[in-house]
């Protein structure tokens, strides 16, 4: 009995350790317009990723673009700068960047195009150049998302179900949709379901709404 407690105990720590980290990497920065629930209008500013175009179904797609976009950010890359002094020492002479939140995921035709979103530090003419030719690098502008927040399992029905959700929400804000849905992942795989945070978030036009 003693060792179950331990076990489970232990699992507890790592679970909450992993939690703190994730909460501590850097998140896209925005500002609050409007709030209603799980709900909100945000304002974002201009961003830079790191994506990569995959085929595949919803739930293989993410799985399969992560480990690309996570070597570039490892050091699989064309370092433009010096290695901080933080670096671990390597092999490679690629320059090793810090991970973001959140990882996001969006629908382009009959691919998915995954995202990592660059530290604020980096500009398009400091980041380095990724050794992977699939992997590009780009700067989205300003923009205004609507969002809606749920906790769960990373499955196609739970995005469905709550982009629905969200839709029917930014028509009764009276606002018109500018662009494709992003589905966005804050934590790592290891996290419980139940402690994840997820969120879908789709451009809206700025029209017609005033802050409270």
């Amino acid at each position: 009995m003693r060792q179950w407690t331990r076990l489970i105990l232990f699992a507890l720590v790592i679970i909450i350790s992993g939690v703190h980290c994730a909460m501590a990497i850097e998140e896209a920065p925005y500002q609050i317009v409007k709030k209603e629930g799980s709900f909100e209008l945000r304002d974002y500013g201009s961003q830079i990723l790191a994506e990569i175009s995959v085929e595949g179904d919803f739930e293989d797609a993410g799985s399969n673009a992560f480990q690309r976009l996570f070597r570039y950010i490892s050091g699989a890359n064309k370092a433009q700068s010096k290695i901080t002094m933080t670096a671990p020492a390597s092999q490679t002479s690629g320059e090793k960047i810090d991970m973001t939140a959140p990882v996001g995921q969006q629908k382009s035709g009959e691919r998915w195009v995954v995202s990592f979103m660059m530290p604020a530090s980096y500009s398009m003419e400091t980041l380095p150049v990724p050794d992977n030719p699939q992997v590009s690098l780009r700067q989205v502008p300003a923009r205004r998302m609507a969002s809606v927040r749920y906790s769960g399992f990373w499955s196609e029905k739970n995005y469905q179900q709550y982009k629905l959700k969200l839709n029917e929400w930014i028509q009764k804000q009276g606002l018109a949709v500018s662009g494709e849905a992003i589905w966005a992942r804050y934590n790592a795989p290891y996290v419980p379901w139940f402690m994840r945070r997820n969120e879908i978030l789709i451009p809206v036009t700025a029209e017609g709404v005033s802050k409270p």
